[in-house]
């Protein structure tokens, strides 16, 4: 049972105090496919330690790591196991590239994620990336690190982010996006936006619903029927730290 005593310090500390490891932590709807995935808190922190357990031979604290991923329940797992190792999650200058099935990056290391339903591999292996959905899986459940970062890391460093650059520490991230126990739908998402309601979502009981490729009256739909709020607040307006 989780710690409702204790505040995280850093942001791994996030999953292990979730009040509720049972409740929907991120849930995934693609109109696009039909595909929709739901992930508890214990689920989430499952692919998280295999995540990091897999990163934690590519880098350590404060390697620059960019997560050129679209929004997708995989995006929330590569955030977290990032923070995790003490990576900082960027959008240039990288020594880690995280894409997609476009396989765009330029990074000294490039991975890759299919983005296929469950999590699959790329059905013939991508050349010159790291295949993460075949080297994940395969990680311990469990993930302890040895040189865990610190509330002064530095957790996101994001310059074309909208409306403004975003340079965030751990200690930062945590003030910027206080704990919310609503469930919020987010359609299309951009990383900050996510990065921050996930961490306030975590942070409190509440919890995503990332939808893309969708229509209006579908959102409608998926926003009824999973009993979300659509936000329509900038969770980086100026009375956020």
């Amino acid at each position: 049972m989780a710690d409702v005593t204790r505040s995280p310090a850093t942001l791994p500390d996030l999953l292990p105090l979730r009040r509720d490891p049972a409740a929907p932590a991120v849930t995934f709807y693609d109109g696009s496919t039909g595909e929709r995935v739901e992930l508890s808190g214990t689920t989430l922190a499952n692919w998280v330690a295999k995540t990091a357990g897999f990163l934690v031979d590519e880098v350590e604290v404060g390697t620059r790591l960019r997560i050129g991923l679209p929004s997708h329940w995989l995006r929330p797992v590569w955030l977290l196991a990032a923070w995790s190792v003490g990576a900082v999650v960027v959008d240039r200058d990288a020594a880690v590239g995280l894409s997609g099935p476009e396989l765009v990056a330029d990074e000294p290391v490039r991975l890759a994620a299919s983005l296929r339903p469950l999590g699959g591999p790329f059905a013939e292996p991508p050349a010159g990336f790291v295949d993460v959905a075949r080297e994940v899986p395969g990680q311990p459940d469990v993930f302890v690190a040895l040189d865990p970062p610190a509330p002064t890391s530095p957790a996101l460093d994001l310059a074309a982010a909208a409306p403004r650059p975003v340079r965030l520490d751990h200690a930062g991230l945590l003030a910027a996006a206080p704990a919310d126990d609503a469930r919020l739908l987010l359609q299309d998402a951009d990383l900050v936006t996510e990065a921050i309601r996930l961490v306030a979502a975590l942070s409190g009981a509440g919890s995503l619903v990332l939808v893309v490729r969708t229509e209006p009256e579908a959102v409608a739909r998926i926003a009824e029927q999973e009993q979300a709020r659509i936000p329509t607040d900038d969770p980086l307006d100026s009375s956020r730290p």
